[in-house]
């Protein structure tokens, strides 16, 4: 179905601050920029020295793995907190603190983990299999911790000898490495967690090629070179400091100015300005997560607590969640606030995973059926919707965009603002209607399910609670064969596209902008910048 006239229409006459740094091409839509390589092709040799300034989009969460939810978090402990295992550039697991591979035990509820020896925390603590359980136990039983559900199968972590811990699981557990390989992997200094306690955010201590120093909230994250780090030979540069630039425009604006040399997720409507400098380069990444809006159908009290009923007109009733989907074009969405850049698609497991079914199809806009759910909802049109949205250029522009469409069949669309961590905020304690969420994504696709859909999971933010998804998604992680995963998993997709309390709209790409004078920079799917090699080129 085409997009209607007034759609279009209403569409045009949306801000249109956010494509100043674009280009545009005949239709008004500014066009996809030419072929955008990966950040390891570049291999220029990098000298020693230098402060590295990289703009991140939004300001972390708290700089704590056991807590911190945030893809910007995500960033910023690539550089200074190491993890058990991580991604190279094929999204291949590989060691990092770890020595090798895990060892599995036949019946898949053994894990033996060899250690790297001759390694120490920033803080010239010891890392060993003590250090490595301290991290382990805190992540899966502190209260607060936001991994109890990645090592939910972790039933105990014991010390095998200084080198080698070894855990045991309630049951075969597949995606455990990959979760490991994230922050439910990262082992903190054991001095650093005993002496702040709750706090250890406020003064972060790790294993990584860069150590912090300082953080102004809302402002910048200063780390320096480890001196201690095992590998430090690799690390060129003296500081990394990280700059809170949430408005897209300035960020591209800083990066030509060279006020920033890096600048993280560039907006699709400033990829092409920043390409046709010839000062800057613009390198991909990412494609593992999604992007969405979560309805909130059952987290009356806490994402983590049990569900219970929500006072809201989509809340109470299916017809209208799926008439507010039909009423959306993700395709149009895609073109009209991200230049096409992105994949639309309406499920969380990306089009080239290998865990994903062939079967799983996508609604298109079909707005005379969108108008006769809402009609037989009996719900008085227009139907009020209340949209909380981060505050930033580009999530306002995605919410008009949707509040258009929606108000086309029957919706009546009311956004609301809020800074980022904030959104996130309402979103775990369930006081919202419906919100502009996503998740940055993960190799193995359980990291995109259990803890985002499951009952009672710390991000399931829309309180879906529901065996037909809870079921296979446990199955799934007990299973070896990846065919039999992708069915399992498609099974609970199925399910809980049916319920919608996630609507799925696209994945997006990552893109990285850099000045010419930075080379050694790596870039991978899952959209993190890494800089242990980076530097200015010689």
């Amino acid at each position: 179905m085409r997009p209607s006239p007034r759609l279009l229409a209403a569409l045009a006459l949306l801000p249109l601050a956010l494509t100043a740094c674009g280009g545009g091409g005949s239709s008004g839509t500014p066009a996809a920029p030419p072929s955008i390589a990966p950040a390891s092709a570049d291999n220029r040799p990098v000298k020693n020295g230098g402060t590295l300034n990289v703009a991140l989009n939004a300001d972390p969460d708290a700089l704590d793995p056991s807590i911190s939810t945030t893809l910007v978090g995500r960033e910023v402990f690539a550089s200074m907190c190491e993890k058990l295992y991580d991604i190279d550039a094929q999204s291949t697991l590989v060691p990092q603190l770890a020595a090798a591979l895990p060892e599995i035990s036949d019946d898949g509820e053994e894990v033996t983990i060899k250690l790297r020896e001759g390694v120490t925390f920033n803080d010239g603590t010891a890392f060993d299999a003590e250090a490595v359980k301290k991290s382990l136990d805190r992540h899966r039983t502190w209260e607060k911790s936001a991994r109890q559900a990645d090592l939910e199968a972790v039933s105990e972590v014991s010390v095998v000898d200084p080198a080698t811990v070894r855990l045991k699981l309630k049951r075969a557990f597949t995606p455990l490495t990959a979760q490991l390989a994230d922050r439910a992997g990262m082992i903190m200094s054991p001095k650093a967690l005993d002496a702040g306690e709750d706090n250890f955010g406020a003064s972060p201590v790790c294993v990584g090629p860069f150590t912090f120093v300082s953080r102004t909230s809302g402002s910048q994250i200063a780390l320096e070179k480890s001196a201690g780090y095992y590998d430090a030979a690799k690390v060129k540069l003296d500081k990394l400091v990280y700059k809170i630039i949430v408005d897209p425009n300035v960020r591209a604006a800083n990066l030509k100015s060279g006020d920033v040399q890096v600048a993280d997720q560039l907006a699709t409507t400033t990829v092409k300005g920043v390409q046709s400098d010839p000062n800057l380069s613009v390198v991909s990444g990412g494609g593992l997560g999604y992007y969405g809006i979560t309805i909130n159908t059952g987290n009356a009290t806490g994402s983590t607590d049990k569900p219970g009923a929500v006072n809201t007109a989509l809340a109470k009733s299916p017809q209208l969640r799926e008439a507010f989907e039909l009423a959306l074009d993700r395709d149009l969405i895609n073109k009209t606030v991200y230049n096409g850049l992105y994949e639309a698609d309406c499920f969380p497991v990306p089009l080239d995973s290998p865990y994903r079914a062939k079967d799983l199809q996508c609604p298109k806009r079909d707005l005379a059926k969108a108008k006769q759910l809402v009609q037989a909802s009996g719900v008085p049109t227009p139907v009020p919707v209340t949209l909380t949205s981060p505050n930033d250029a580009v999530n306002q522009r995605l919410a008009q965009v949707v509040q258009q469409m929606a108000k086309e069949a029957g919706f009546n669309v009311s956004v609301q603002t809020a800074e980022f961590v904030t959104a996130l905020e309402q979103g775990k304690s369930g006081k919202f209607d419906v919100l502009l969420n996503g998740w940055s994504g993960r190799v193995d696709p359980d990291g995109n399910l259990t803890n985002l859909v499951t009952s009672r999971g710390s991000n399931n933010y829309s309180g879906m609670s529901d065996p037909g998804i809870d079921d296979p998604i446990k199955q799934a992680a007990a299973e070896s064969d990846p065919a039999k995963r992708a069915e399992l998993y498609a099974e609970a997709m199925k399910k809980a596209a049916e319920l919608r309390g996630v609507l799925y709209l696209y994945h997006n790409k990552y893109y990285l902008g850099m000045s010419k004078t930075v080379a050694g920079v790596q870039y991978f799917k899952d959209g993190l910048p890494r800089f242990v090699t980076a530097g200015f080129a010689a």
